[in-house]
C-alpha cells in the first residue's frame, strides 16, 4: 500500500493536529489527576484514611497502566482517531458519574473505568504521529503534545485545589470535567483523519508474537527501560520534596507547596524545544542533554536556600519532560510496526517506575531524609544516562548532516545495524 503523504511543519493540517493532541493530553491528564489534591476531601466526607483515599488516584492510575498495552493493540486494528476520539468525551462522562454518586465504592469503580478509558489516548496519539507527520517535524509535534501532557498534569492538581477553596470538592471535578468534554469535542474537530494506518485484525497469536518482538528488540527495550528510570526518579522527586518543603527549615503550608507544580508549565516549554532541536543535534544528545539538567536541578534541590530549592525544581522538571519527548518519539522511529503497541509499552514502563520507584523512595526518605531521596533519583538518572549510551550503540543514531546526506539508508532519521551511511 503506497503511503500518504505526511503532514509537513507550516501546513494547516500540522497546526490543527498539534492542536487537538494538545487538547487530547490536557483532558487525559488533568482528568487523571483530578482527584490527587482531594485526599483532604474525602477523608473528610467519607471517614476514611488518607491511604484509602490515594486509590481515587492509584485505581486510575493502575488501570491506565495495565490497559495500554491493549489499547495500542486495540489502534492497531480499529484505527488511531476513533479510539483517541471515545476516549476524551466518555472520560469527562464518567467524572460527571463519579461525582453524582455518595458511594466511595462507586466512586472508586469510576476512577477505575476512568483509567481504562484513559488509555486510549497516550500510546495511541504517539503511534498517530508517528505515521502521519513529517519525519523532520515529528520532534517538535511530540514535543507539543507532551506540553499538553505537562499542562493537563498541572491543571488537574493547582485548578482543582483552588476551585476547591471556593466550592464543594464534586463542584470542582465538574468544572474540570466540563472542560475536558469541551476541549475533546474540539479535538474531534480539530484531528486530521488517519492517511497512514494500516488496519491490523486483532489476533491474540499475532498479538503475543509482535509483543514479544518489541520486547526483543534491544534498541527499543532500552528505551522502554529508560522510561522506567527517568520516571521513576521523577515522581519520587515530586512524591518527596512536598515532604521537605513542609517540613523543618522551610515550614511551607500545603497552598503554598501545591503551586510547585506550576513548575509543569517550564516543562511544557522543555518538551516542546528540546523535541524541536532533535532534527540539528540529534536524539541521543538531546536526552543526554536533558538528563544532565535534571541532575543539576536535583542537586540543587540540596540547598536549605528556598529560591534555589524552587529553581532546583523547576530545572529538574525541564530535564525530565525533554528527555520524555525526545525518547516518545524515538520509540516509534525504532518499531518496524505495530507502533501503538509499543507506544503503549513505552508508557507501561514508565508508569511502573512511577509506581515502583514512588512507592520505594519512602524506604530511602524514612531512613535518609531527603539527601536519600537524591540518591535514589541520581542513581536512576545515572542508569537513564547508560541506556542512553547503550541505545545509541545499538542503533547508530547519524548525525544530522550524515543523514542528511543518504537519507535512504536511513530509517526516520535513525540508521539500524547495517544501514548506517559510509
Amino acid at each position: 500500500m503506497e503511503q500518504a503523504q505526511k503532514i509537513a511543519r507550516g501546513t494547516r493540517d500540522y497546526v490543527k493536529a498539534n492542536i487537538a493532541l494538545f487538547f487530547a493530553g490536557f483532558v487525559t491528564f488533568s482528568t487523571l489527576y483530578t482527584f490527587q489534591p482531594l485526599f483532604p476531601n474525602l477523608v473528610s466526607e467519607f471517614g476514611i484514611s488518607p491511604t484509602v483515599a490515594s486509590l481515587s488516584l492509584s485505581m486510575a492510575t493502575l488501570a491506565l497502566a495495565w490497559t495500554l498495552p491493549i489499547s495500542g493493540s486495540l489502534s492497531d486494528a480499529l484505527g488511531r482517531r476513533s479510539l483517541m476520539g471515545v476516549a476524551v468525551i466518555l472520560a469527562p462522562l464518567l467524572a460527571f458519574a463519579a461525582i453524582a454518586e455518595h458511594s466511595l465504592h462507586t466512586l472508586l469503580a469510576f476512577r477505575l473505568c476512568q483509567g481504562i478509558v484513559l488509555a486510549g489516548v497516550p500510546a495511541v496519539a504517539m503511534a498517530y504521529l508517528s505515521e502521519e507527520i513529517d519525519p523532520r517535524s515529528i520532534g517538535s509535534a511530540m514535543g507539543l503534545y507532551i506540553a499538553g501532557n505537562a499542562m493537563g498534569g498541572m491543571s488537574g492538581r493547582i485548578l482543582t485545589a483552588g476551585l476547591a477553596d471556593f466550592m464543594s470538592w464534586r463542584a470542582a471535578v465538574g468544572v474540570i470535567a466540563l472542560i475536558s468534554l469541551l476541549l475533546g469535542v474540539a479535538f474531534l474537530l480539530l484531528l486530521p483523519p488517519s492517511r497512514n494506518f494500516q488496519r491490523r485484525p486483532l489476533h491474540l497469536v499475532q498479538l503475543t508474537r509482535s509483543l514479544l518482538g518489541h520486547l526483543g528488540n534491544a534498541g527499543l527495550l532500552c528505551i522502554f527501560l529508560l522510561a522506567f528510570t527517568c520516571m521513576g526518579g521523577f515522581v519520587t522527586f515530586y512524591n518527596y520534596i512536598t515532604f521537605r518543603l513542609l517540613g523543618p527549615g522551610f515550614d511551607l503550608s500545603q497552598t503554598q507547596v501545591a503551586l510547585i507544580f506550576l513548575a509543569y508549565a517550564f516543562g511544557a516549554f522543555g518538551s516542546s524545544l528540546m523535541g524541536g532541536l532533535t532534527n540539528r543535534y540529534g536524539r541521543s544528545r538531546i536526552i543526554l542533554t536533558a538528563l544532565a539538567i535534571m541532575a543539576a536541578g536535583l542537586l540543587l534541590s540540596l540547598l536549605s536556600f528556598l529560591p534555589a530549592v524552587i529553581v532546583g525544581i523547576v530545572i529538574f522538571t525541564i530535564g525530565f519532560f525533554g528527555t520524555h519527548a525526545v525518547a516518545s518519539a524515538w520509540v516509534g522511529q525504532l518499531a518496524p510496526q505495530s507502533r501503538g503497541q509499543a507506544s503503549s509499552l513505552y508508557l507501561f514502563f514508565y508508569y511502573l517506575g512511577s509506581s515502583i520507584s514512588g512507592t520505594g523512595g519512602g524506604f530511602f526518605f524514612s531512613l535518609w531524609g531527603w539527601p536519600g531521596v537524591v540518591m535514589l533519583v541520581l542513581t536512576l538518572i545515572s542508569l537513564s544516562v547508560a541506556l542512553t549510551l547503550r541505545v545509541t550503540a545499538l542503533t547508530r543514531e547519524p548525525a544530522p548532516e550524515a543523514c542528511a546526506e543518504s537519507t535512504t539508508r536511513c530509517v526516520n532519521g535513525t540508521c539500524l545495524p547495517g544501514q548506517h551511511p559510509s
